[in-house]
């Protein structure tokens, strides 16, 4: 006896495809949310390096590349972010995202310039270089960030 026909078949496999989608989605975010905060997420420690713009940044590991990207390249990277009281606002979970250097927070593309692949690094980004005071999350940024390629 058959159950299904190919027309049938054909009608399921895309909802088949965009349930397991979602639930790779839905486990990926699940996972970001659970990423504590870092000890020194409050302030920079003496011991970071500091820029002229105001970006403090450190090497938590460093990386195995020579080149660092430019504002015309586009990156993979996997990051979380943070406020300076803990709470996490943003992460690319598991999964590495994809962004043009020129097209982020000022803070966050100057402190990718400064990488190169492999480089896992602490970016805490003052309020001018970050949302500018217009919108949330406000005040300083600390961003954990994982340069996975240059492209």
């Amino acid at each position: 006896m058959r159950f299904m026909t190919r027309r049938s078949t054909s009608r399921l496999l895309p909802a088949l495809l965009a349930a397991t989608c979602l639930v790779v989605l839905v486990a990926a975010h699940a996972e970001a949310q659970n990423v504590p905060a870092p000890p020194d997420v409050g302030a920079p420690p003496s011991d970071a390096e500091k820029s002229p713009s105001g970006l403090a940044s450190k090497v938590v590991t460093p990386g195995t590349g020579t080149t660092h990207p430019t504002t015309s390249n586009s990156v993979r990277v996997r990051y979380t972010g943070w406020t300076t009281d803990g709470n996490m606002f943003d992460s690319s979970g598991s999964y590495p995202s994809m962004f043009r250097v020129e097209g982020l927070i000022k803070g966050f593309t100057e402190g990718l310039q400064l990488m190169v692949v492999g480089e896992k690094r602490r970016l805490w980004i003052p309020e001018p270089l970050a949302y500018r005071g217009e919108r949330d999350p406000f005040g300083m940024l600390v961003f954990d960030v994982e340069l996975v390629g240059i492209y």
